[in-house]
C-alpha cells in the first residue's frame, strides 16, 4: 500500500527552504520525521517505553546523532569499512540537540526515552548539524510522548555585515559571527558559537535575529502534526509524593541549610554541614519507614537545600562561599612550571584549578578531521582531561566522556580566534583539571592563554573567560559572577563567555528557565564583561606579552617556498635526500604542496640552530637557479680531461661544467694549464646550449679577447721546389 505522505515548507526568506514530512520512513517509531534542505536530508525517530523502572529519580534520555558516509558517496576510513563510534563533531551535535530537549519533557517523566538522528543524504552547500535539532523536536511532536513546546535550533552567522540563516561552510568562513541558538517560541534555551570580538549588542542581536527564525520552525511543527492528527499524550506513572511529608522535611531542614549557606564556608565544609543536617533528619525515622520513604525524604531535603541557597541570594544577596552576586573568586596564577614542556602555566580561581601545556610540531602533528560532512586538519586543538580527584571523588575511567569533548570544544573555540594564521607550527594546547568547583572550562581558556604566550606563541591579545550564572523567582532576580559548581546546579542559567579586552570570542549558554528576558541577558553579558576584563588583568600581571621567541629546549620552525619542481630534487629518489638531511642535521623535514600556487611549501623544525641553517643551505642549493646573463662566483671541484667541475659559491652542491673550451681564448691542451682543483674564479651563465642541451658557462666570456691576426701578415711557407 502506498503510504500517505505529510509536509510542510518552511521559506527562509532567501529562496532557500527546509521541508518537514512524514509518514513514509520509520513509521514503527513513536514519531518520525524527514527534514530536507537543499540536497541534505535528515531521518529523526524517538521511542519512549511505556513505563519506567520506579528506582529511576532522572530522565534516561540518549541524543544519538550519526553521519552515514553513504550520505555523500563515500566509505568509512581504516579497515572496518562500517561507522564505528561517533566523531567529536557528531558528539557536540548530540550535545546541542541534548540541552534544548533535556529540560522540556516533565520532572517527573522518567521511562527510557531514545532520539536517533541520522544524516541519510548530504548536500556540500548545507550544514546537517543547524537541522539537528528542528528534526528531533518535530519527530516529538508526531508522537504522544509528553513534551512542554516544540523547539528548534539554527546557525546564524554575520558576514559582510549580514546576518544569515543556516549558512554554507563556505560562507561560514567568512563570518565574523558563528552561533548555534536554541529556542521554543516563547524562550531561548540555548546558545552556543565563536565570534571575532563582537560586542555585548552584536551578539545579543544575533540571538535576537534566530529566535525570529526559529519562530517560524515551531509553527511548522505544530501545523504538521495537527495535519498528521495530533495524538494525545501519554499516560505515565507520576513520581510518588506526600505533601505531609514535603512540608515537614522543608520545616526541619529549610532554615538550618539557610545559616550554613550563609556562612561562606568551603565546598568541602559546607557538604559536611548539609549532610550532618540530612542526617539528623533520617535519624528522626525508624528503619520500616526509611525503608519506604527514604527516597522521598531525599528528594524533599534536596528541594529544601535548593530554596534556602537561592533564597539567601535573593534576600541579601549573598553565595555559598560569602561572595556577593558580582564578586570574582580570589586568583593566583604561575607560567613556566615544567621544565620540559614547549610551554605550561597554571591557573586557579578558588577551589578550580587548570593546568595547561603546549607542544609545538609540524604540519604532520595536525589533528586531521575525516568525517562524511568535513575533511579537514586543524593546526591549532585544545584537549581537556576532566579527571575524578579533582572533584575529590573515586571512579572508573571510561575513556574520553562527552563532557570533556564539549567542554574542550568550547575552550577551542575561544583561543583559536587569537592564533595568527601565520602561526608556522601546529600548536596542541592540553588542560588538566586539577581542582573544580565550577567554570573549569573557563579556567582552561585562561590557563591556556598563558601557557600559549609562555611558549612564545604570537597570538594577537590574551583572552580570559567566567560563567554567569542566573538564581530568579518570576519576579526578583540575581546574576550571578563566576558561579561555583553548586550554583550551576541549583541555578537557573549557565553563561559562559570568553573574550579579549575588545569583544568575545566564544560563549555557551543554557537556560533552565522559560522566559529568561532580553533585558536580563544583556545585563548577564555586560556583567561578564566586567569579570571577564578582571581576569584578563590577573593573567597579564602574570605574563604580559608573549614570549619573544620558543625555550631552548623547544622545537624551532622555519618555513619557506620553493618553485613546485624542485619538490622531487629535495626529497631524492625513494626519499633519500630529505631522510639522510633529517639525519645529518638532526631536524624533521616537511614538505606539502600548495595546491592553489603549486609551490612546494618546506617546513623545517629542530632544536640546533645550525642544523636548520644546514637545512636551508642545502634547499637553497638544490633549489638555486642561475640566471642568463648573469656572472657567478665558482669553485674548480673536479679535474676532467674535456672540462673542469665548478660548483656555485651561493650554492654548495650546485655543480656544473666548465668546458675546456670555454676556459680561455687561447687553445687549451690541459685543463690544469688554466685551472685546478680548489681555484675560485667567475664565471658567466648562458643558459642551456641549444646544441648539447646542457647549462653553459664560460670563464673566457669574462676575459679581453687577444686581437686576431691578419692572414696577409701571417709568415709564408718556404717552398719545396729546387
Amino acid at each position: 500500500m502506498i503510504p500517505k505522505v505529510f509536509s510542510q515548507v518552511i521559506e527562509l526568506g532567501d529562496g532557500r527552504s527546509i521541508t518537514l514530512e512524514t509518514g513514509k520512513l520509520a513509521k514503527q517509531a513513536d514519531g518520525s520525521v524527514v527534514v530536507r534542505m537543499g540536497d541534505t536530508m535528515l531521518l529523526a525517530t524517538v521511542v519512549s517505553a511505556r513505563t519506567s523502572n520506579p528506582d529511576i529519580d532522572f530522565l534516561p534520555l540518549t541524543v544519538d546523532y550519526r553521519e552515514k558516509f553513504a550520505s555523500s558517496g563515500r566509505y568509512p576510513g581504516g579497515f572496518m569499512k562500517r561507522e564505528a563510534r561517533p566523531s567529536n563533531e557528531e558528539i557536540l551535535t548530540m550535545r546541542l540537540v541534548d540541552r534544548v530537549l533535556r529540560p522540556l519533557f516533565p520532572k517527573d517523566y522518567h521511562a527510557e526515552t531514545q532520539i536517533m538522528i541520522q544524516l541519510m543524504s548530504h548536500d556540500e552547500n548545507v550544514m546537517p548539524d543547524s537541522l539537528a535539532g528542528l528534526a528531533a523536536s518535530a519527530a516529538i511532536q508526531l508522537s504522544d510522548i509528553p513534551f512542554e513546546a516544540a523547539i528548534s535550533e539554527v546557525r546564524v552567522a554575520r558576514i559582510e555585515g549580514e546576518l544569515v540563516i543556516n549558512p554554507s561552510f563556505e560562507q561560514l568562513k567568512q563570518a565574523d559571527i558563528d552561533l548555534m541558538v536554541g529556542a521554543s517560541k516563547d524562550f531561548v534555551a540555548m546558545v552556543e558559537g565563536e565570534m571575532d570580538e563582537v560586542s555585548e549588542e552584536e551578539m545579543a542581536e544575533a540571538i535576537r535575529f534566530a529566535h525570529e527564525a526559529i519562530k517560524k520552525q515551531c509553527d511548522a511543527q505544530i501545523a504538521l502534526a495537527e495535519m498528521v492528527g495530533k495524538k494525545e499524550t501519554r499516560e505515565y506513572d507520576a513520581e510518588d509524593s506526600d505533601e505531609d511529608l514535603q512540608s515537614t522535611i522543608r520545616e526541619a531542614a529549610y532554615q538550618k541549610c539557610y545559616e550554613i549557606a550563609k556562612q561562606g564556608t568551603s565546598k568541602q565544609e559546607r557538604g559536611l554541614a548539609f549532610s550532618e543536617v540530612k542526617d539528623e533528619i533520617l535519624a528522626n525515622y525508624t528503619e520500616e519507614e526509611l525503608e519506604e520513604k527514604e527516597s522521598l525524604i531525599s528528594k524533599y531535603f534536596a528541594e529544601a537545600h535548593k530554596a534556602a541557597v537561592r533564597d539567601l541570594v535573593l534576600n541579601e544577596g549573598l553565595r555559598l562561599d560569602g561572595r556577593t552576586t558580582t564578586d570574582i573568586r580570589p586568583i593566583w596564577c604561575e607560567v613556566d612550571y615544567l621544565p620540559r614542556t614547549h610551554g605550561s602555566s597554571i591557573f586557579t580561581r578558588g577551589e578550580t584549578q587548570a593546568l595547561a601545556t603546549v607542544t609545538l610540531g609540524t604540519s604532520r602533528d595536525a589533528n586531521v578531521i575525516d568525517t562524511p560532512t568535513v575533511q579537514d586538519e586543524e593546526r591549532f586543538y585544545l584537549h581537556y582531561n576532566f579527571p575524578p580527584f579533582s572533584t575529590g571523588e573515586a571512579r572508573p575511567l571510561r575513556g574520553t566522556s562527552r563532557r570533556e569533548i564539549g567542554h574542550g570544544n568550547l575552550a577551542q573555540r575561544a583561543l583559536k580566534k587569537v592564533v595568527p594564521d601565520d602561526c608556522p607550527y601546529t600548536v596542541r594546547v592540553v588542560s588538566e583539571v586539577l581542582e573544580s568547583n565550577g567554570s573549569s572550562s573557563m579556567a582552561t581558556v585562561c590557563s591556556g592563554t598563558m601557557a600559549l604566550m609562555d611558549a612564545g606563541v604570537q597570538i594577537k591579545k590574551p583572552v580570559s573567560g567566567i560563567a554567569m550564572g542566573l538564581i530568579s523567582d518570576g519576579e526578583r532576580f540575581a546574576v550571578l559572577s563566576d558561579i561555583l559548581g553548586d550554583e550551576d546546579h541549583l541555578g537557573d542559567m549557565d553563561f559562559k563567555v570568553t573574550g579579549t579586552a575588545d569583544g568575545i570570542t566564544a560563549c555557551q549558554m543554557d537556560i533552565k528557565i522559560k522566559g529568561l528576558s532580553y533585558e536580563i541577558l544583556v545585563k548577564a553579558l555586560m556583567q561578564a564583561k566586567d569579570g571577564r576584563l578582571h581576569i584578563l588583568e590577573k593573567l597579564t600581571d602574570t605574563i604580559q606579552t608573549p614570549n619573544e621567541d620558543v625555550k631552548s629546549h623547544a622545537p624551532k620552525m622555519v618555513t619557506v617556498r620553493i618553485s613546485g619542481e624542485y619538490i622531487g630534487a629535495v626529497i631524492g629518489p625513494g626519499g633519500k635526500h630529505i631522510q639522510e638531511l633529517q639525519k645529518t642535521t638532526e631536524t624533521t623535514i616537511v614538505i606539502n604542496e600548495d595546491p592553489e600556487t603549486e609551490e612546494g611549501i618546506v617546513e623545517i623544525l629542530g632544536n640546533n640552530q645550525q642544523g636548520i641553517d644546514n637545512v636551508l643551505e642545502r634547499i637553497k642549493a638544490i633549489t638555486f637557479k642561475p640566471q642568463r646573463g648573469s656572472v657567478y662566483e665558482v669553485k674548480v671541484v673536479k679535474i676532467l680531461e674535456f672540462g673542469a667541475v665548478v660548483e656555485y659559491a651561493e650554492a654548495p652542491g650546485n655543480e656544473t661544467l666548465l668546458h675546456i673550451s670555454e676556459l680561455a681564448w687561447q687553445r687549451t691542451k690541459n685543463v690544469t694549464d688554466v685551472v685546478n682543483v680548489g681555484d675560485v674564479i667567475d664565471v658567466k651563465y648562458f643558459g642551456i646550449d641549444p646544441k648539447t642541451r646542457k647549462e653553459k658557462v664560460s670563464r673566457k666570456a669574462l676575459l679581453q679577447r687577444p686581437p686576431r691576426q691578419d692572414k696577409d701578415k701571417r709568415p709564408k711557407k718556404e717552398s719545396n721546389e729546387a
